[in-house]
């Protein structure tokens, strides 16, 4: 099989900065305020969901109003909102940005798919949104991970086909995504995303050539 690639297409969370304790920290505050059991391992099930299937998550069948939802994933929000404010380029994860920028000088496009509807304020912190030639979050797309609506969407911005594109994504239901939509999968750093095309521990070796490549073995 002939791999043709012209786009990288990155999550956001625990690939390009690592967000996710101040998500836990979030949900977990707010499940201890509504007395609601809520632990490191429950939160492991939010990694790459949107917020509302979180909330069912940690509800674990609990029945609430969706006024209460509503209310819930707001204030959920405002925490993890406060948490970020200090954050900066220092907490970009080792070795993004020499990928982003490596990728880019390779006439690669840069895409970003993150289920969270603060990605844009996140890249904003972090100073790097201008490195992305496109952005899908929580606001682009009605059906998220696992549903492949959101690299679909990201991928159409970037002017490329599914084949034509690689996920970066460290969650089982983004890989899931990812290969139904028929795109080319790096894995990155937990052990439920190993049906990706690729494997790493982490970006901070990661180079583009050297990715390509390991795609095209795979291929073969």
């Amino acid at each position: 099989m002939t791999i043709d690639i012209h786009a990288f297409i990155f999550d956001l969370d625990g690939v390009i900065t690592d967000t996710a304790e101040f998500h836990y920290l979030a949900w977990k505050r707010l499940a201890d305020e509504e007395g609601i059991p809520f632990t490191r391992q429950d939160n492991e099930a939010l990694r790459g969901v949107s917020r509302r299937e979180s909330l069912d998550r940690l509800l674990k069948g609990r029945s609430i109003d969706e006024a209460t939802a509503q209310a819930w994933m707001q204030r959920k929000n405002d925490y993890y909102i406060a948490s970020l404010n200090d954050i900066t380029l220092a907490n970009v994860l080792p070795g993004a940005l020499n990928l982003l920028d490596e990728a880019r000088r390779a006439g690669i496009r840069i895409g970003l798919a993150s289920a969270s509807k603060n990605a844009q304020f996140v890249l904003e912190k972090l100073s790097i949104i201008d490195r992305f030639d496109a952005i899908g979050d929580g606001y682009s797309v009605v059906n998220t991970k696992p549903a492949p609506d959101l690299f679909i969407w990201t991928a159409g911005r970037l002017d490329v086909s599914p084949p034509q594109a690689v996920i970066f994504e460290d969650s089982e239901a983004g890989i899931a995504a990812a290969l139904t939509g028929g795109f080319w999968t790096v894995g990155i750093g937990h052990a439920s995303v190993d049906k990706a095309h690729v494997l790493l521990p982490d970006l901070s070796e990661a180079r583009a050539a050297a990715i390509l490549a390991a795609l095209r073995t795979t291929s073969e």
